[in-house]
């Protein structure tokens, strides 16, 4: 069963994370105080509601606690966002993510329970996604709207064989362009080359290949 997902706050980065999770096939809920938000997302989501957050009764009566992971990501009221993250923890959710404004609010949603924390200044809502769902990846960089480039660390599965074994190019259309070994970086690797355990593939291709590879070493 694919993970469900619920973002609070559709601003610039909410908005961001929500479809691209949605447009890689999840269950994505979007909540926001504001009406005219929700619907300028109403279709790029599976569910779009408007809701007041920092309402306890409000975020029981969306069901919230049935979301895998939440991700609050609450603009400039950083009260606001430090008292939903507060009711979240209460609630019992199970992995909750929530954007930070600077350091001080980092370090206050995360004493308070905050799985992760995220800066927008440096993750940008697309990446964030992608490391939501694929545990895997170890970083994400957009190259264009449609080709982006993974850091993906090896599944078991790929350990021991050689690129040629594997099929990468033929089964996905992505192109292997490096591998990191430890301290060591292999930026022309050849069909023959094994795969270690912990080496990490640097992966260029299109992004709806790229996701399927994703999906197919997921562990």
């Amino acid at each position: 069963m694919k993970k469900q997902f619920a973002v609070i706050g559709i601003g610039r980065f909410g908005s961001s994370v929500a479809k691209t999770l949605y447009h890689m096939g999840f269950e994505v809920l979007a909540i926001d105080s504001n009406e005219s938000r929700i619907q300028e997302l109403i279709n790029e989501v599976t569910h779009a509601v408007q809701a007041d957050t920092t309402d306890e009764e409000a975020l029981k009566a969306i069901g919230i606690r049935n979301f895998d992971v939440v991700v609050v990501a609450i603009g400039q009221d950083i009260q606001a966002s430090i008292l939903t993250t507060l009711i979240l923890k209460d609630l019992g959710v199970n992995t909750l993510v929530v954007k930070a404004q600077n350091d001080l609010h980092g370090k206050v949603v995360q004493k308070i329970g905050a799985d992760k924390v995220i800066f927008p200044e440096r993750d940008m809502g697309v990446r964030v996604a992608h490391h939501l769902i694929s545990p895997n990846i170890i970083d994400y960089i957009e190259l264009s709207a449609d080709y982006s480039i993974v850091e993906i660390k090896a599944a078991s599965r790929m350990v021991g064989k050689n690129l040629s074994e594997l099929h990468i190019r033929a089964k996905f259309g992505c192109n292997v362009i490096a591998i990191k070994s430890a301290d060591k970086m292999n930026i022309a690797p050849h069909a023959e080359d094994l795969i270690k355990e912990n080496d990490i593939l640097v992966v260029v291709g299109d992004n709806d290949h790229l996701q399927n590879f994703e999906m197919s070493f997921r562990e």
